[in-house]
């Protein structure tokens, strides 16, 4: 494309604002114009705001390390500046729902990584290669507020990706999941800055993260559903049941899966067709040739001591599922073992993947 849009970044001094700001630098489709955070950074050149707590590991982008950071408190200071923003913000659910919704009603479409919207019956929440035909339901959200240009689409839990694209490719495939079993080993990344006390995690395993559980055992199925008039119906099946750990790892997120298939016994895929299914899986993203998205969505390993945080998190950019120990399963039917970079797919990148989405399908060609 000719010209970059325009895009701004709320929240944008925290560690998840920060990584939208390292990965947006050189992108082809979008440019950072808009920084903004708590009213203590407001006032402040960006590179000075996190001058002490910069921690990606890489320089501030300079064009975004000179930008005059404003107060995300006031939604009208952004119109103007930049055609929608990403929201990273870090407060209670409820000023961030308010908050996003002040943003969408000046005209500006809010890209999210939090999870207040998660459950608004007409927001969509976007794995891009799975529930695209969501985006139909910002027409109804649009319509409910009178916005005429500004709407809202969220990412899910980072823990989902572990294991949300291997579950879809098996439904779309045919092969319907009855009840699945879920456990995940979630990185220290995941509970932000400053996060874990290293002194509960070294050494140790935490057999608790708050409300993770009940995140994975219900956005699947919101991801699964069906746009239905004006809401999101969810999906019924799979059952889940899941126990969320915290474990001594930076970056990656890992499930350990069961799966029984809602199938006679004679119909249920093998693990040759398994891995078929799931080798073969492309969506949207890689029709459209989003510019995040993985060419290989999900890829499979053989080694019997794969996945690895540190050896495989950054397949595909970071962007891909990767999954080991595919084998059959004495309880259910089979299991296996997933991974995904829970602060590129599962956070950042993931949403500036929606954003592309949002941008390849018309939703900014009136901004």
């Amino acid at each position: 494309m000719s010209e970059k849009i325009k895009v701004g970044v709320l929240g944008a001094t925290g560690m998840v604002g920060q990584r939208y700001i390292k990965l947006l630098e050189n992108h082809p489709w979008f440019e950072v114009s808009y920084v903004a955070a708590s009213p203590r950074s407001a006032g402040k050149l960006y590179k000075d705001a996190v001058s002490s707590r910069w921690l990606i590991g890489a320089d501030i982008p300079h064009a975004v390390a000179e930008l005059t950071v404003h107060d995300a408190n006031d939604a009208g200071l952004a119109v103007g500046k930049c055609a929608f923003v990403f929201s990273a913000l870090e407060m209670g659910k409820d000023e961030i729902k308010a908050l996003e919704e002040a943003y969408a009603a000046e005209g500006i479409p809010v890209v999210s990584n939090a999870s207040a919207n998660r459950w608004t019956e007409d927001v969509p929440m976007l794995v891009p290669e799975i529930n695209y035909s969501h985006l139909d339901i910002i027409a109804a959200q649009r319509k409910r507020h009178g916005w005429s240009k500004g709407f809202i689409a969220v990412k899910p839990n980072c823990s989902l990706q572990t294991y949300m694209m291997p579950l879809h490719a098996l439904i779309q495939a045919g092969y319907p999941v009855r009840r699945m079993i879920v456990t995940t080993l979630q990185a220290t990344s995941g509970a932000g800055y400053p996060g874990v006390a290293s002194y509960d995690m070294i050494d140790n395993i935490v057999p608790f993260i708050g409300g993770e559980e009940e995140k994975t055992e219900r956005e699947c199925l919101k991801i699964l559903g069906q746009v239905d008039g004006e809401r999101i119906k969810n999906a019924e099946l799979p059952l889940v049941s899941s126990t969320c750990t915290r474990v001594p790892v930076i970056d990656g997120h890992t499930a350990c899966v069961s799966l029984e298939f809602d199938l006679p016994e004679d119909r249920k895929p093998g693990l040759e067709e398994i891995e078929r299914v799931w080798t073969s899986y492309r969506s949207v993203p890689q029709e459209l040739g989003l510019p995040s998205a993985p060419e290989h969505p999900i890829v499979v390993r053989h080694e019997e001591n794969r996945p690895q945080p540190r050896r495989d998190r950054e397949t595909e950019k970071g962007m891909a599922c990767v999954i080991g120990r595919l084998r059959k399963c004495n309880v259910f039917d089979v299991k296996f073992v997933a991974l995904s970079h829970n602060t590129k797919r599962g956070a950042a990148l993931g949403g500036i993947l929606n954003a592309e989405l949002l941008k390849a399908k018309g939703f900014f060609d009136s901004l």
